[in-house]
């Protein structure tokens, strides 16, 4: 198995555990998202410390360090969660639609003040290059099932990566920076993205 599909197993698995806990693990986890949401509002995103988060949900900093291990980790998986929970796939026939839609989901989504904050603060937190990011991975998952059924209708297709470097990134980027993000602008990226496919080219 190659680093790549690793590191994007392990950040599977740790989204999928924190998707479902149960009993107190589900108590500690959901008052720690919480803490985490009220520290992001009181604009503490560039502060908070694992004992700080601690203190806010009324749980022990043991419980923290030994789940989660360092804020940065748990600042991602909160934003994994507040970022993409419950969010929609479009499915609608033809994948020009799929990623119009997609695009507008996401830059509606991440656009919002909170939002935003989440995503600085996960920025912040790290101080290294990361290997992977739970966010992008997700993306990344959702972008290989449209780009999949595209095949399977025998559509053109961007390639993956295309969309996650001329779609998301730019969003994102939109995001984290406070630069506008609307419907027009990620209108825009799946419309460039798709003339690739159209024009034949598949390179990065």
């Amino acid at each position: 198995m190659t680093g790549s599909n690793t590191a994007r197993r392990s950040t599977s698995t740790a989204a999928e555990r924190a998707r479902r806990p149960g009993g107190r693990s589900a108590r500690v986890q959901s008052a720690v998202y919480a803490a985490v949401g009220q520290l992001v509002g009181a604009g503490k995103r560039e502060t908070m410390t694992i004992p700080e988060v601690a203190e806010t949900a009324g749980v022990n900093p043991t419980s923290i360090y030994r789940r989660w291990g360092s804020i940065e980790t748990l600042l991602g998986e909160v934003a994994v969660a507040a970022l993409t929970q419950g969010e929609p796939l479009p499915d609608a026939g033809v994948l020009d639609d799929d990623l119009a839609e997609w695009s507008r989901i996401i830059s509606a989504d991440i656009g919002r003040p909170k939002r935003r904050a989440y995503l600085r603060a996960m920025v912040f937190a790290r101080n290294d290059v990361v290997e992977e990011c739970p966010c992008w991975e997700i993306r990344r998952d959702q972008a290989e099932q449209m780009v999949g059924r595209a095949a399977q209708r025998g559509e053109p297709a961007p390639s993956v990566q295309q969309i996650l470097d001329h779609v998301i990134a730019p969003l994102y980027h939109h995001a984290v920076f406070g630069l506008g993000l609307d419907d027009t602008y990620a209108e825009t990226l799946a419309a460039d993205v798709m003339r690739m496919a159209e024009s034949g080219d598949t390179s990065r």
